[in-house]
């Protein structure tokens, strides 16, 4: 059971993996999961836009894609995010570097553990469930 981040077509920045990993794992524990094998890979647009396209067939940015690879109650994935979208985000927002990325992150968790955002009453579970694990860490 381990949590790996990794750095692809970006400067790496810095990040408290300790305290991210644990957060995660704590996060995943509540849920009722267990922590399997979870690979954070942090990344450019372009680079994410290429996963967009060559496996999902979608032509646009985001800031995340999550591949989910769960078994029963053992959580894990490969979770990409663009950090010029974390980037751009928290301008938008108006909120930390560090903050938007914390919600991302979590955000891709909480689809590893099967939430969904595409209809307008999975989003409201979704922030609310952001929102309460942003306050555990």
């Amino acid at each position: 059971m381990s949590i790996n981040f990794y750095f692809e077509d970006i400067e790496e920045f810095q990040l408290d993996q300790p305290k991210t990993i644990e957060w995660i794992k704590n996060s995943i524990r509540k849920e009722g999961k267990n922590t399997s094998e979870i690979s954070f890979i942090f990344c450019s647009d372009d680079y994410l836009l290429d996963i967009n396209r060559q496996y999902l067939d979608h032509d646009y940015y985001t800031d995340i894609i999550t591949f989910d690879y769960v078994e029963g109650d053992d959580v894990s994935g490969d979770v990409f995010i663009s950090i010029d979208r974390v980037r751009e985000n928290a301008e938008t927002f108006q909120v930390g570097f560090q903050n938007e990325l914390n919600r991302i992150i979590i955000h891709g968790v909480l689809h590893l553990l099967g939430y969904k955002d595409k209809e307008a009453d999975e989003k409201k579970i979704m922030t609310g469930k952001e929102d309460y694990y942003l306050g555990d860490y």
